[in-house]
Formats: structure tokens, sequence, C-alpha cells
């Protein structure tokens, strides 16, 4: 077996824009790439995502390798001749497209598409909510240091424990899942009015989510008439609903414990005494607020968990909508070999509450904080003139159309031109990362052995953050850092159990076949 052993590095790519290879992708030429892959094919190699890349050292902003040409394959599917052979096919393109000097590196690495009757779905005010971040994805990564902080953090932010993945709400990133196979989950991307004169609201996701491969032929569907069968919509699929429910446990019992610290450090401080020292007295009445309010918030906890358990434990009570239409999934569709995948639920009136609906707004706090989020999306402070840190979310408006995808203008923390961007979802909720306009050509395989070829926009992890995505966060809408949309995330490449690179298919594309099919449509107003 050939392959590259996984390096803790991150990925520059901006080092990519300047050795001309965005050219021979983006041009005519890209189809004779296209057709060549088919050479791969020929000599039995399984590739998945084909993807352009430097890497460079953490905090480094020049790469310490020339460009390569990544190609990943199957797990245990490319031993060493088939892979001199591979070498030579790749080389023999690159050296007709004029790049003789790229090497070529194959990687171990799978293609994946995220997929993972009752009350309103609860409302999102992070002002005014209790608990509102077990209303909406929540991480505190130090539950240590934020102790140590204790009352100023509370009373700062409100936030000081671990919340994860508690999506009641109508806030961007719910994750959705059919009723009948709730086990089949994803992200809804964005809210639509159907028409000026229609009331009715959809909401956009994939198709491969609205229908799930394994379950429906790959046929289309759209509702027509009231006669026709339903296929259901939940809020909360079976891992979104067990992870909500986890988190509330698990906060609650935080909570206990840390009652528990602060009595002890009260119980070692004595009983208040006149004349005592005036820091024996601040401390005391830093814990005694800390346990009030720490128990405070455990009957808020235990309020929202009792509402959820009792009226939302079943998939049948989380009912939102239903499939009005989803598309025929097709691969390297004309002119530009995206993938064409969508769906838009139409919800049902009733179940939400429109007098706190907020529209298209995307949160953007939980693992990232406030400071974190303006000195990783606006780093350069030429760049924060006018910057306001998006308190209730960000709002989604505006399009980066094509040419603003394959030319960024916007300076990362080197300077370099890119496009800073951010998603919610429901595997890994806030999440940041960066694209420089490099398509990438995937490969998926899925369980039928029928095979997928696609050209997708690659995002990158961005500094030290971590991963942009993984299984579950398919369908969730990617905007740019002033909130203009730039696509629908659709899957990533990776070790099995792990995703390096995640791929989009670019909203300004998705949206002309939406036009298509419903003309009058609209994305949902903002509501302040």
């Amino acid at each position: 077996m050939y392959n590259i052993d996984e390096i803790n590095f991150e990925i520059d790519t901006s080092y990519l824009e300047k050795v001309g290879f965005l050219m021979a992708l983006k041009s005519p030429s890209s189809e004779t790439v296209i057709l060549r892959s088919h050479s791969l094919d020929s000599i039995d190699v399984k590739w998945t995502p084909i993807n352009p890349l430097a890497y460079a050292d953490p905090g480094k902003a020049e790469p310490f390798c020339s460009l390569i040409l990544s190609i990943g394959v199957k797990p245990h599917s490319l031993f060493y001749d088939a892979t001199v052979a591979a070498t030579a096919v790749i080389k023999e393109i690159l050296a007709e497209a004029g790049f003789p000097s790229i090497e070529v590196a194959f990687v171990e690495s799978i293609v994946t598409r995220s997929v993972t009757a009752g009350p309103k779905l609860l409302s999102f005010d992070p002002l005014l909510d209790d608990v509102p971040d077990l209303r909406k994805p929540f991480i505190v990564e130090d539950y240590v240091w934020l102790v140590q902080i204790g009352l100023l953090l509370f009373r700062a932010t409100g936030n000081w424990l671990a919340y994860r993945y508690s999506t009641f709400t109508t806030a961007l990133g719910l994750s959705i899942a059919p009723l009948k196979y709730p086990h089949f989950e994803g992200t809804a991307a964005f809210y639509f009015r159907l028409g000026k004169d229609d009331k009715r609201t959809a909401i956009l996701t994939y198709a491969h989510v609205a229908r799930p491969p394994p379950i429906y032929a790959n046929t289309g569907m759209t509702r027509k008439t009231e006669s026709q069968a339903r296929e259901e919509f939940v809020a909360l699929g079976n891992m979104g609903y067990n992870n909500a429910v986890k988190a509330m446990i698990g906060t609650i019992s935080d909570l206990v414990d840390s009652i528990a610290a602060w009595n002890d450090v009260l119980a070692r401080l004595g009983k208040p005494v006149e004349g005592e020292n005036s820091k024996v007295t601040k401390r005391h009445k830093e814990h005694l607020e800390l346990v009030a309010g720490a128990a405070e918030k455990i009957e808020e906890v235990n309020a929202i968990h009792d509402e959820v358990t009792k009226h939302r434990t079943i998939p049948d009570q989380r009912v939102l909508g239903f499939v009005l239409h989803s598309e025929k999934i097709e691969v390297s569709v004309e002119p530009h070999n995206f993938t064409k995948d969508w769906a838009l639920i139409e919800l049902y009136e009733e179940k939400i509450d429109w007098s706190t609906f907020k529209g298209n707004k995307v949160y953007v706090r939980g693992n990232l904080s406030i400071a974190d989020f303006g000195n990783t999306m606006f780093p350069l402070p030429v760049d924060r003139a006018n910057y306001q840190y998006p308190k209730d979310g960000l709002k989604a408006y505006g399009v980066v159309k094509h040419a603003g995808i394959r030319d960024p203008q916007q300076p990362d923390v080197y300077g370099e031109k890119c496009l800073l961007i951010v998603k919610n979802g429901l595997a890994t909720g806030t999440t940041v990362g960066r694209t420089n306009g490099l398509e990438s050509f995937t490969r998926v395989y899925n369980d039928y052995n029928i095979e997928h070829t696609s050209i997708e926009i690659a995002v990158l992890p961005y500094k030290t953050r971590g991963k942009f995505s993984y299984a579950g966060d398919s369908g969730s809408i990617v905007l740019a850092r002033d909130g203009r949309i730039v696509g629908i995330l659709t899957g990533g490449a990776g070790l099995i159990d792990e995703s390096d690179i995640t791929y989009l298919i670019p909203y300004w594309w998705v949206e002309q076949q939406i036009k298509a099919e419903y003309p009058s449509c609209f994305l949902y107003e903002v509501v302040q």
C-alpha cells in the first residue's frame, strides 16, 4: 500500500493562487481533466476527491512544499504497481496542461455526503430566552478555566457551561430528518417564501437529505395536489434529539457538581463575621451568588427538559412539514459540472411561532467567543473599521456570485486573498473555514456502486480551528463573514472517521435551479 500518512499540518491555500493551476482547472481544459480521469478507472484506481494543495506549518504564511495534486483513493484499494501506473497517467495530464513540475500524491480518502404532530418549535432570542444555548449549539472548551472566572463571566455573557447540539428552534442550522427514517439527518439551509401572494414557507435542503438514496429511487418528486401522500419531516432526528437531551442532563450534572464545589469553598471561608478580611467577605458574596445562579439555571434547564421530554419525545410530535419538491440528483451538470441536489420542505404554518421568528440568520456563537469571531473573520485592523459583532445572528443577505468565488478579495491573517466563511450545522455547530476559489473533483461510491463525479468548491480548515464539518452537517448554509451567501455544504473528504476537506455547491447555482421550478419564490426576509 502506498499512501501519505496523516500529518498534523495546516493546509494553506493562499499559495495556490500564485502558480496558475487555478486557470488550468477552470479553463475549458478542465473538461479534458474530467475525461482523462477515466484513464484512472481503466487501471482500476478507485479515486475519490482530486484536490490541488500546498502544505504549511501552523501559523506560517508560506508553504514548506510546492503545489501537489492530491488524489484521494478508497482505503486499501491502491497497491504499489497501480500507484506507479496512476502517477504516470496524472503526470502526463499535467504535462499536457503545461504543469510538468507539479507532483502527485495519493491519500486514502472517502467523500461522504453528510446525512445522518406536536407543539411549535421553540422561540430563539439570545437576549431574552432562558438557557438560549440549550436551544442552539454552544460549546465552551475549558470548563475549569471558566469556573475560575466564575461570576464575572456569568454576568458578562450568561454562558458558563458546555452546551451542545440542542436545536428546537427556527434559527438556521435546524436539524431535520424524514419522519419515517429519522436516522437519516441533515441540516436545513434557508427559509423561502413561495411567492409574494403565497403565504406558504419552505426550507431548503438537499435531495439526498429529503429522500435518502438508500431508501428512495433517484426519480425526483413534486407534491402537486392535496390528495398526494405527504412525506413528512421532523425537527431533530434520532441523533439530534438524543444529543439535545444528553446536553440538558449533562448541564444539570455539571451545575450540581459546581454547586458542591462552591459550597465547599463557602465552608472553608466560614460564616461571615464582623471585621473579617475584606477579601474573605468579597469571596463569600461571589460564591453565594454563584450557587444561587446555578440553582436558578438548574430550574431553567429542568423546565426546558420537561417541555422537550413531555411534548417532543416521539418523532411524530416533532413534525414540522413535508417534502414539497425533491430534485432528481444529477452530477456534472453542464455548463459548470456542478451537482444538482436540492429539495424544498414546506412547513406547516401552525408549527412556527411567527411572533418570534427571526428569518434567515445564522447563530455564530458556540465554538467561537465574541472575540474569537472578530479576530478570526476580521483579522486585520484595517479590515475592522466598521465591524460590529452580529449579536443575534449573522444576517444572510446577498449572494457571492461565480466571479466572487473564483477571485476572492478578503484578506486573511497573513494578508492573503481568500473568502473567510462560517456555518452552523447539526454535527459541529459553528465553524469557520476558508476557500480561495479552487474547485475540486469529487467521486462518490454509493450503496449501489454507482460512481458520481462532480466539481465542487473546496473548503479547508482555517488557522487551528479544526474541521469545518462532519457527518450530519449536510445542507448547512455557508456565509461569508459579511453575511453574503456562498454555498450549501454537501459533504467532506478524508479518512473514514474524519473530514479534512469540506465541499460546497455554490448557492448562486442552486438558486438558478430553484427559480426554474418556483420563479416567484424568494428568501424569507430577516426579522429584526
